[in-house]
C-alpha cells in the first residue's frame, strides 16, 4: 500500500522508478535495432509497469505483470496476422524486462540490473550463440553435461568430512581432483578449437597455476591423442606449467609465511629463473623459426579430437591422488619429524600448493621452524616438477618430447638442488620483523 504523502520517500521512490525506466531503455535498444515491433518505449514501459506493481504491493505487482502478459498476447496475434510469425524472444524478453522492473520498485538493485544486462546480452548475441550451438558435435555436448553431472551433481552429495575416524579418505577432496582433471580436458579442448595449437599452451600456463600435476597429465593425454601432432606446443605447455607451479608456490610462502621464503629464496629464485630462461629460449627460436620460411619447418596442424576429456583418466588420477592422501597422512603419524618431510615429498606429486601452504600455515603459527617450512616447500616444489617427467614418458609416450623435457626438467631439479646447498651454506638474513625473540 501507499505511504500518506506527508510520509512518502520522494527520493527512493524516483531512484526506483529511474533505475527500472534505465534497464528498459537499455533492453530495447536492442530490440529496436533490429525493428521488431516491441521497441525502446515499449520495453520502458514494461519495465516502469513493474517498478509501479513493486511499489504499491504484492498484488499490483501481479496485476501489472498479468497486464504485461495481455500485451505480449496481442503482440503475437499482430505479427502473426501480418506474417512475420510469433515474436517469442521479443515476448520473453518482455516478461523478464517487466520482472526486473518489479525487483526494482521493491527496492533492489543489483538483481533487476543484472537481469537487465544479461537479457541484452543474449537478445545482442544471437548469432555467436546460434553458431556455437550448431558446431557443437554430439560428443561435445556430452561431454559438457558429464561435467556439470561431476562438478553440480555429484559433488554435493558426497561426504562432507572423512569416511573414517583417522581422516584419512575424504571423498570431496578426491572428487575435486577428478573434476580438476575433468575441467581442464575440457578447457584444453576448447581452447584448442579456437586457438589452434596456441591454445594448448595457455592451458598449460593457467592450469599450472591450478595443479600441474594435473595439467601435465593432461596435455600428455592429449598429446598422445594426436598422434605426435603437437610436440612443440606441449612442450612449451609443460614449462610453462612447471613455471606458473613454482610462482604460485612462491607467492603462498611469500604471503602465509615470509621468514619460511627467506629460507627458501635461493633455491626457489634458481629454479624459477632457469625455468622462465628455458621458455624464453625455446619462444626465441620459434621466432626465428617463424621469421625463415626456408629452414622452418611445416606449422604443426590442429589435430582432430574426437572426445573434450577422458573420464576413465580423470577416475584414475583421483584413486592414485586418494591413494597418496592416505600414505602421507600415515607417514606423518608413523615418522614423526621426518613424517613433514615425506608428507611434502607426497604432496609435490599430488598438490605441491597444499602442501606448501600446510607448511607456510605450520610455520606461521610457531608450529615449525621457518628453516624446515622452507626445506619442505623446496621437496614439494622440487618434487612436483620432476614428477612431470614420469608422467610425459608414460602417457605422451614419445622418446622425442621426454628427452626433451629430461634435459630441461633435470636441469631445473639441478639447480634447485645448487640453490638449497648454497642456501644452507650462507643463508639469508632474517626479515627485520622476525630479529626480535619470541615470547
Amino acid at each position: 500500500m501507499l505511504a500518506p504523502v506527508e510520509t512518502w520517500p520522494y527520493v527512493p521512490t524516483l531512484g526506483r522508478l529511474a533505475l527500472a525506466l534505465a534497464i528498459g531503455l537499455f533492453v530495447g535498444i536492442e530490440r529496436e535495432r533490429r525493428h521488431k515491433g516491441a521497441g525502446v518505449r515499449t520495453f520502458a514501459f514494461a519495465a516502469t509497469l513493474g517498478a509501479v506493481g513493486g511499489l504499491l504491493g504484492p498484488a499490483f505487482g501481479l496485476l501489472a505483470l498479468g497486464l504485461l502478459g495481455a500485451l505480449v498476447v496481442l503482440l503475437n496475434i499482430d505479427t502473426i496476422r501480418s506474417g512475420d510469425g510469433a515474436e517469442l524472444t521479443t515476448s520473453a524478453a518482455l516478461l523478464v524486462t517487466a520482472f526486473a522492473g518489479l525487483l526494482a520498485g521493491q527496492g533492489h538493485t543489483f538483481t533487476p540490473t543484472l537481469l537487465g544486462v544479461a537479457t541484452a546480452a543474449l537478445l545482442a548475441w544471437k548469432q555467436p550463440l546460434a553458431g556455437f550451438s550448431e558446431a557443437l558435435t554430439e560428443s561435445e555436448l556430452r561431454s559438457a553435461i558429464l561435467l556439470a553431472i561431476l562438478a553440480f551433481v555429484v559433488y554435493p552429495v558426497l561426504p562432507t568430512g572423512s569416511l573414517d575416524p583417522w581422516r584419512l579418505i575424504l571423498p570431496r577432496v578426491a572428487w575435486i581432483t577428478v573434476i580438476l582433471v575433468a575441467a581442464l580436458g575440457f578447457c584444453n579442448y576448447v581452447l584448442l578449437k579456437l586457438y589452434g595449437p596456441r591454445g594448448v599452451e595457455f592451458t598449460g600456463f593457467l592450469g599450472g597455476l591450478v595443479n600441474s600435476t594435473v595439467t601435465v597429465t593432461e596435455l600428455a593425454n592429449r598429446f598422445r591423442l594426436s598422434g605426435g601432432q603437437l610436440l612443440e606446443v606441449t612442450f612449451r605447455a609443460v614449462v610453462l606449467a612447471t613455471l606458473a607451479m613454482l610462482s604460485r608456490n612462491t607467492l603462498i610462502l611469500g604471503l602465509l609465511a615470509p621468514a619460511a621464503l627467506v629460507s627458501s629464496a635461493i633455491p626457489l629464485g634458481l629454479m624459477m629463473g632457469g625455468t622462465a630462461a628455458a621458455a624464453a629460449v625455446d619462444a626465441r627460436r620459434r621466432r626465428i623459426d617463424q621469421a625463415t620460411p626456408t629452414t622452418a619447418g611445416p606449422a604443426e596442424p590442429v589435430p582432430a579430437m574426437q572426445s573434450p576429456f577422458s573420464l576413465t583418466a580423470a577416475l584414475k588420477f583421483g584413486v592414485i591422488f586418494l591413494a597418496l592422501q592416505v600414505a602421507g597422512t600415515v607417514a606423518q603419524h608413523a615418522l614423526g619429524a621426518f613424517g613433514f618431510y615425506a608428507v611434502s615429498l607426497a604432496g609435490g606429486v599430488v598438490s605441491s600448493a597444499s602442501a606448501v601452504a600446510a607448511a607456510a600455515n605450520l610455520a606461521a603459527a610457531d608450529r615449525l621452524s621457518p628453516h624446515v617450512a622452507g626445506t619442505g616447500a623446496i621437496i614439494a616444489s622440487l618434487m612436483s616438477a620432476a614428477v612431470n617427467l614420469p608422467v610425459v614418458a608414460r602417457l605422451g609416450r614419445d622418446r622425442a618430447l621426454t628427452r626433451r623435457l629430461a634435459w630441461t626438467i633435470g636441469g631445473i631439479v639441478v639447480l634447485g638442488i645448487l640453490g638449497t646447498a648454497v642456501q644452507s651454506h650462507w643463508p639469508l638474513p632474517p626479515l627485520p620483523w622476525d630479529m626480535s625473540p619470541r615470547e
